[in-house]
């Protein structure tokens, strides 16, 4: 899968057969707030969605971020997936 980090949008972005799928966000300090999930109407693939997440993710590893979940569709991902809990901040609980 390939994702575009759309800076002057803030968002990450993908193409699905279906249409643009993206994750808006915001920085502040060392944290990536996610706030949103875009998708086309009536597109509810959520292993698709999950799996989009899991390479953000990755790119919050790389870039040594802390992730903060503000849409609760993320917050169920990372409570079927504790392996990133590593990645919330200090103090945040799910």
């Amino acid at each position: 899968m390939e994702i575009k980090d759309n800076t002057f949008a803030r968002q990450f972005e993908t193409t699905t057969k279906e249409g643009l799928v993206s994750v808006e966000y915001s920085f502040q300090e060392r944290k990536i707030f996610l706030t949103k999930i875009n998708t086309p109407e009536e597109y509810e693939n959520e292993a698709f969605i999950s799996l989009f997440l899991s390479e953000i993710m990755a790119i919050a590893i790389e870039q040594k971020l802390k992730v903060v979940p503000i849409l609760p569709k993320i917050v169920v991902f990372f409570k079927k997936n504790p392996e990133y809990k590593e990645l919330l901040p200090p103090g945040i609980r799910l």
